[in-house]
C-alpha cells in the first residue's frame, strides 16, 4: 500500500510562488508526479519525475515557472511553482505510477489533494 500526502497549497497573488510537497510511505514506485484539476474542468497532467530524479517532463503551459523534483532519502516529491496566474487555480494532486504517470489511467495511487489559489 502507498500513501501520499500533499502540503503547501495555499493563497498567492499573481506573480508570487508556491511549494507543493508529497510525502510517500508504503512501496516505492518508479515514477511521481503532479495533476491539478480545476472548478469544471477534467483533472490534467502537470509535472513528472523517475525515481532518480534525472528525468522530468512538464505539460506546456507550465514549462519555465514550475520545477518538479525530489528527495529519494525522504521519499518527498515537491512542486516548486514560481510567476503563478489565476489559471493556476486548482486543487493539485501528488500521483504515483508503476509506469508512466503522464497518461491518468496509469496512475496507481493519489493524495487527497491541495488547494492552489492565485488571485489576480
Amino acid at each position: 500500500q502507498v500513501q501520499l500526502v500533499e502540503s503547501g497549497g495555499g493563497l498567492v497573488q499573481a506573480g508570487g510562488s508556491l511549494r507543493l510537497s508529497c510525502a510517500a510511505s508504503g512501496r516505492t514506485f518508479s515514477t511521481y508526479g503532479w495533476f491539478r484539476q480545476a472548478p469544471g474542468k477534467e483533472r490534467e497532467f502537470v509535472a513528472t519525475i523517475n525515481w532518480s530524479g534525472r528525468d522530468t517532463y512538464y505539460v506546456d503551459s507550465v514549462k519555465g515557472r514550475f520545477t518538479i523534483s525530489r528527495d529519494i532519502a525522504k521519499n518527498t516529491v515537491f512542486l516548486q511553482m514560481n510567476s503563478l496566474k489565476p489559471e493556476d487555480t486548482a486543487v493539485y494532486y501528488c500521483a504515483t505510477s508503476r509506469t508512466s504517470i503522464r497518461i491518468i489511467s496509469n496512475v496507481d495511487y493519489w493524495g487527497q489533494g491541495t488547494q492552489v489559489t492565485v488571485s489576480s
